[in-house]
């Protein structure tokens, strides 16, 4: 072979393992309806309505430097300090709370061993004081694979301006 004709071989070559890479990258990535995230999502808000950080603790990793932002405070840090501010801050002065997700809105990218969910909630509560509260907010958590489980390793909650 001459070298022209080798050197097209080799630019060709490497055109097509530069889109066929392309193409694998982005083949993980699925998004919305997948069944997988689906039941841990409905999981994870029945969980969460019952009042017990036990409950949803599960979904959670418990790196100490991992940090996670609720409605009120502000920020955790942790998966401890997280667990016993929600218990002590929502859950202490609660009777009765229902976290309904809206699966409409539910996002779920995948990449690899990483996803991330974004979808809208309604809570409802009752507070032990008396009278209700309602409230709908927008929930983003970011999922690492570990040890063959999905595990949420940063939470944004979040609730719109009144008006």
């Amino acid at each position: 072979m001459n070298r022209s004709v080798k050197a097209i071989l080799a630019l060709s070559l490497m055109l097509l393992v530069t889109f066929a890479s392309a193409a694998q990258a982005k083949a993980p990535a699925r998004q919305g309806g997948d069944a997988e995230f689906r039941k841990l999502i409905e999981g994870y808000y029945a969980d969460w309505s019952k009042l017990n950080t036990d409950a949803p603790s599960k979904y959670y990793a418990k790196d100490a430097d991992l940090i996670f932002f609720d409605i009120a405070p502000m920020k955790y840090n942790g998966w401890k300090e997280y667990s016993e501010g929600v218990q002590k801050y929502f859950f202490a002065t609660a009777s009765s709370a229902k976290l309904t997700p809206n699966m409409n809105d539910l996002k779920i990218t995948r990449r690899g061993d990483v996803a991330w969910t974004t979808l809208t909630f309604h809570l409802s509560v009752t507070p032990k004081a008396g009278g209700a509260m309602e409230l709908d907010a927008r929930h983003t958590a970011i999922w690492e694979r570990r040890g063959g489980r999905w595990l949420i390793v940063h939470e944004h909650v979040s609730a719109p301006l009144p008006g």
